[in-house]
């Protein structure tokens, strides 16, 4: 009823398969190519091209400014420039004699290196049109800083 899976119905009678010569005397072309040489040949170019390039070095070159002595910072003078209640404007604490004496002083600071500092104080009684004309007179002279002190008396 049920066949034995191992008995084979193409076994010679002494229980050997058949030996069967190929049916192609003539041996066929191999069409798959042989990939170790190339793959040896790549592999001793990349080491001749690693020697033979130059180490790399990982820095950039710059040309940095020698260090010097720092140069000696110079303050700039401070000149106080007053007007009381009157109308009277005092230089460093010293009474002018007038708008023309004024224009003289800051004639002479004018040129000094570096420019000098104008701290205009006024008082709170003084004229407006006088703090205006010392600032305007500093200005046209080429004096850049000029600053208002004592405003806080005017805050209420």
């Amino acid at each position: 009823m049920f066949s034995n899976p191992f008995e084979s119905k193409t076994l010679s009678p002494e229980g050997k398969m058949p030996f069967k010569p190929a049916q192609h005397p003539e041996p066929q072309v191999m069409m798959d190519i042989n990939t170790t040489p190339l793959i040896d040949v790549l592999l001793v170019l990349i080491i001749m091209l690693i020697i033979t390039i130059p180490a790399q070095l990982h820095s950039v070159n710059l040309n940095m400014p020698v260090a010097q002595a720092a140069a000696k910072k110079i303050e700039p003078e401070v000149i106080k420039i007053n007007i009381d209640d009157n109308n009277t404007v005092s230089w460093n604490g010293k009474v002018l004699q007038g708008s023309a004496e004024l224009e003289a002083r800051l004639d002479g600071v004018s040129h000094q290196e570096p420019a000098p500092e104008i701290h205009i104080r006024a008082q709170a009684k003084s004229s407006y049109g006088t703090v205006i004309k010392v600032m305007a007179s500093a200005q046209r002279h080429g004096l850049k800083k000029i600053g208002m002190l004592g405003s806080e008396q005017f805050v209420k």
